[in-house]
């Protein structure tokens, strides 16, 4: 089932994280085929312990079977633990901005698929939601974090769903406190200043790239007509079967080193 890491094809590849102990290769298997083809299944092993390390790798055949996978199993538990699910190529693809966004007074019964589940419409997360829990009793402690990709995502949600009902209680989404203990909240307009200069940059060196590719013209040889041409099309009043070569300077006279006065 398992495959070697640099010759999976990563956009067809889902990272499967917070697996409980219990998960093996063979139970994923059989979990994602039915989303879709499944080519292998590989979950890194302690060489001590021979316990998984609580993450692993599902390849798809298609990225369309990978994207549709991850639509319908993300958060999805088993033992109780809902999977984390991403594409295995998302981490060159994102990363954190800062809008990052605080959701208070959460149903007890609300769960990481239930987060995502409300939240994922306004934009790309680059992060599974995540629900705090007890660490004894797993219980929530009826609040949580979801993290997009854009400042434009997190203001779509926060504008949206604060003081709606989420399972029957009135929920609170606001910019969450950073962690730097000084009392501050992400969304600032520093955050929103660094994050536009980075996506600027980012177009900025695409386009550079694009301008940098050679500039290929087509491989065309003197004296050749082309194959396939209008009905009737006249070029300078002559028929199609008279042409003039593609490129005149072929058609100068050669001189003869040998007597300058001649040509061949």
């Amino acid at each position: 089932m398992s495959a070697v890491i640099k010759e999976r094809n990563q956009e067809a590849t889902l990272y499967i994280g917070d697996l409980d102990k219990q998960v093996d290769e063979e139970l994923l298997w059989e979990l994602f085929i039915q989303a879709g083809p499944v080519v292998s299944v590989y979950i890194p092993k302690d060489r001590v312990t021979n316990e998984n390390q609580g993450y692993g790798f599902v390849e798809f055949r298609s990225e369309f079977d990978a994207i549709y996978a991850q639509l319908i199993m993300n958060m999805i538990k088993l033992y109780g633990k809902p999977m984390k699910i991403a594409r295995s190529s998302q981490d060159k693809k994102t990363f954190d901005v800062g809008s990052n966004i605080f959701i208070g007074g959460l149903d007890p019964d609300v769960d990481e698929k239930m987060l995502y589940d409300a939240f994922s419409i306004f934009g790309q997360m680059i992060s599974s939601p995540n629900i705090v829990r007890d660490p004894e009793t797993s219980i929530s402690k009826g609040y949580g974090f979801v993290s997009y990709d854009s400042f434009e995502a997190s203001d779509a949600a926060i504008e949206a769903m604060n003081g709606q009902y989420l399972y029957n209680k009135v929920i609170s989404v606001s910019y969450a406190y950073k962690k730097d203990g000084r009392g501050e909240r992400h969304g600032t307009l520093e955050e929103r200043y660094l994050a536009a200069k980075s996506a600027n940059r980012k177009m900025l060196e695409m386009n550079m790239f694009g301008r940098s590719l050679p500039n290929i013209q087509p491989n065309i040889q003197p004296n050749i007509q082309p194959n396939i041409q209008p009905i009737n099309q006249r070029i300078h009043n002559q028929p199609i079967n008279q042409f003039p070569p593609l490129n005149p300077s072929f058609q100068q006279p050669m001189i003869n080193p040998n007597n300058p006065s001649r040509n061949f």
